[in-house]
């Protein structure tokens, strides 16, 4: 049993302080669960969310919240450690940064853990024991970032909240973002904002800088930046060029981008050489996978996003062989299509999205998933549907972060 050692400092951060016990118990960890904590069992049988652990690590455990049924604490030492275990290297996560949860541990271990999570959900949720859920790529784990959404401190300046908090820790560097976002993290002020949002285009260096408010004003930035909703950059996917405005909803990372464009086009399989019907690209965004999937004269698209700037950007990625439609999924009249990609939020399609989908009578539904629960919660309702899970593969878009991004193919049965 190797010697204990203290846990980063940031983990504290993750619990509310107004309900410590004070309690230490020594706790195996089993597994992890999504939202990022491990799971153990207390001396009394109760399961216990601990903070801050990995599988298979024995840690004392110092309980913040004590419920009936299961309590949650955070790891204070490493009695037994994990082989996948590493130091942070980043010192902001000692400041409680908490964009970056999990860099205590190896970027391979981090994606096998995340296969582990969506096949768990599958199982416990969906009742699906026997799922097929495989672990696919990974991005770079570092310096993928080339957007960044940033809080901003009462003096201007911009930085991360930390963990379960909304005090924003000031930051001057960031070891997953792109350096050219490095390089204005020290120059950027901002008045009449809370958040801003900063990108970059690897393929042409083009960035933009925005603010979700029209009294915001940002300072600090050389001239090459273009500010406010309207500034766009354009960046290469699966050889196309797409272009996407500071408004608009972007992956993290031209990487990430890329490897959902692969295991999309996986999943579809032989439906993207059908000519026979559309492909509904539903939360479309700004059309990446119908840009990317299919050439327009051999299966054109519709596209349904609700937001403007999406919708914008879409109608210049797509040109003349596609439909656009703005509108929230759950109020577009279906039409009859064979083929659905499908990329909701973090909540998923749920009940109504579900009951769209299904009246299309797409023969193949590929639907990317962002929340494990979400992926279980829709898979049921899918199955009601008449749809028969096919499929899951999990990426890793996050690395360092507990996010999980899963592509499943669904089919009619």
């Amino acid at each position: 049993m190797a010697a204990a050692s203290n846990v980063n400092e940031n983990v504290s951060e993750n619990v509310n302080e107004s309900v410590k016990k004070n309690v230490n118990e020594l706790v195996r960890a089993e597994k992890l669960v999504a939202g990022g904590d491990a799971l153990g069992r207390l001396a009394d049988g109760r399961v216990v969310f601990i903070a801050g652990a990995l599988p298979g690590e024995s840690v004392m455990v110092e309980l913040r919240s004590d419920k009936r049924d299961f309590a949650k604490g955070v790891a204070v030492s490493i009695v037994e450690r994990s082989p996948s275990r590493v130091d942070a290297p980043c010192p902001r996560i000692a400041q409680g940064c908490g964009g970056c949860g999990w860099q205590h541990a190896l970027p391979d271990a981090q994606l096998r853990w995340k296969t582990d999570v969506a096949a768990d959900a599958l199982r416990r949720i969906a009742k699906l024991p026997s799922a097929d859920v495989r672990a696919g790529g990974a991005v770079d784990p570092w310096r993928y970032r080339t957007s960044l959404r940033l809080a901003v401190a009462s003096d201007g300046t911009i930085g991360l909240r930390a963990a379960t908090s909304h005090r924003v820790v000031a930051i001057d560097n960031c070891l997953v973002a792109h350096p050219a976002l490095v390089a204005l993290l020290p120059m950027v002020r901002v008045k009449g904002a809370d958040e801003v949002s900063l990108r970059v285009s690897v393929a042409t260096g083009e960035m933009t800088a925005w603010a979700d408010t029209a009294r915001a004003s940002i300072d600090g930035l050389p001239a090459s930046v273009n500010v406010g909703a309207g500034a766009v950059i354009h960046e290469l996917v699966a050889g196309v060029r797409l272009r996407v405005s500071a408004a608009s909803f972007f992956q993290s990372g031209p990487q990430a981008a890329e490897l959902l464009v692969t295991y999309v086009r996986e999943a579809c399989g032989d439906f993207l050489s059908d000519s026979h019907g559309p492909l509904l690209d539903a939360y479309g965004g700004v059309g990446l996978f119908a840009a990317t999937l299919a050439a327009p004269t051999a299966m054109p698209a519709i596209v349904v996003e609700s937001s403007a700037a999406s919708c914008a950007d879409a109608k210049v990625n797509l040109g003349e062989g596609a439909q656009v439609v703005r509108s929230r999924l759950e109020d577009w009249h279906p039409e009859p299509v064979r083929l659905v990609v499908a990329d909701p939020a973090r909540t998923g399609l749920g009940a109504d999205g579900v009951a769209v989908l299904g009246a299309t009578r797409a023969e193949r539904i590929v639907l990317v998933s962002c929340d494990a629960a979400s992926l279980a919660r829709d898979t049921v309702l899918l199955a009601t549907a008449g749809y028969r899970h096919g499929g899951s593969t999990v990426l890793d878009l996050f690395p360092h972060t507990p996010h999980v991004e899963v592509v499943t193919r669904f089919d009619l049965v």
